[in-house]
């Protein structure tokens, strides 16, 4: 074959510009898209989280809002008892931990979480559980413990050991011990309708005592009348048995609230005082007094079922339940406080973590392993 020479002005026309590369190069760069891409256009970005993907019906908001509707029987009963004095302790508690969580929400740089209900649940437990003559101070001082200590340090809700709301009733228990124990009487009390003592000549001795504070210190005991509707003296929400178990059983429909909780947590109280009241029944109260008195009801239902500071496992629950039976009973027979519904679901809060492991159903081939060790 002849070699074809090739002029210079032949070769300058066969070299490539010097931006063709660059060209070439941006044009793989920039791929073509699809024609079928127009097709699947979505004016909505899609979402890709971790799993579960399966989305319920029930969320924070929903089950928030529940439990305090399921609140309003005992709410509503407290107002027509107590008047003014128990609105006044509610808003301002309900108000006083809705501004503590926005600000947290503020210094945290967190999403704000008012609208989900939580904070207004605690405040509204909180004011439940204090006298109607509380001072106003004192329950917002109260109700920004709850949040600041009882749920944001440790990192929001879902994250806290105790119940907020206990953490604000303990704070004011320890910083306002005479306040927090000066009890007003009810709408109807003075009256002698519906509050009866089983010592009718101590009758002037009641005023400002509760039913577990006249049995422990004076020895008089009540009848389960009052206890029922809730003409007695004592906190804002714990005085009528009927309207916190009609809240109380519409959780339990509803599933928001572990049915063995409560049936463990009054069943070991009841079991527990019956047996001390058949040893002695002069000695011991009766078991449904010990039952319908105090904030048992409350506590049983609303705050010892929430679902972040209880046991997640079935007998967890039931340990649980027993234990803060056991704790109530010893506190109000043998302690030196007439009441102990608090402590006792405070101290059954920090074991939780520990049952939850202790209790934890085991993983296929767990056994094995253990077996070989």
């Amino acid at each position: 074959m002849t070699d074809i020479k090739q002029t210079p002005q032949e070769n300058e026309a066969i070299k490539p510009a010097p931006d063709s590369g660059k060209a070439v190069a941006s044009e793989e760069a920039k791929p073509k898209k699809a024609p079928r891409s127009r097709l699947f256009r979505s004016e909505r970005m899609t979402i890709v989280e971790p799993a579960p993907h399966a989305k319920g019906k029930n969320s924070v908001p929903r089950i928030m809002y529940t439990v305090i509707l399921a609140l309003l029987p005992a709410v509503v009963l407290s107002l027509f008892l107590f008047g003014t004095r128990a609105m006044v302790t509610i808003m301002v508690a309900v108000f006083a931990a809705m501004v503590a969580e926005y600000v947290c929400n503020r210094i945290m740089k967190s999403p704000v979480t008012i609208d989900d209900g939580s904070a207004i649940l605690t405040g509204l437990l909180l004011a439940l559980t204090l006298p109607p003559s509380f001072p106003v101070a004192g329950t917002a001082l109260g109700a920004v413990v709850a949040i600041v200590f009882g749920k944001q340090v440790f990192g929001g809700l879902g994250a806290n050991i105790f119940n907020p709301a206990l953490i604000g009733r303990a704070f004011l228990q320890a910083s306002f011990p005479v306040k927090i124990t000066t009890w007003s009487m009810p709408a109807f009390a003075a009256k002698g309708v519906y509050f009866d003592m089983a010592t009718k000549n101590a009758v002037d001795g009641i005023s400002g005592a509760t039913p577990l504070g006249l049995l422990k210190f004076e020895h008089i005991g009540t009848q389960l009348k009052p206890l029922l509707f809730g003409n007695i003296g004592g906190c804002i929400g714990e005085t009528s048995a009927i309207a916190l178990l009609i809240g109380g059983i519409l959780l339990l429909i509803l599933k928001y609230a572990d049915w063995r909780i409560p049936l463990s947590y009054i069943g070991t109280v009841f079991v527990f005082s019956g047996a001390l009241w058949l040893i002695n029944p002069e000695l011991y109260p009766n078991p449904l007094f010990m039952v319908l008195s105090g904030g048992l009801i409350l506590g049983a239902f609303f705050m010892a079922t929430d679902m972040v500071t209880s046991p997640v496992t079935p007998l967890g629950t039931w340990i649980y339940g027993v234990g803060m039976g056991v704790v109530l009973v010893v506190i109000r027979i043998w302690g030196g406080l007439p009441e102990g519904v608090m402590y006792s679901i405070l101290f059954m809060n920090g074991l939780v973590p520990l049952l939850n492991r202790w209790t934890r159903p085991r993983y296929f081939g767990e056994i094995q392993e253990e077996k070989k060790k």
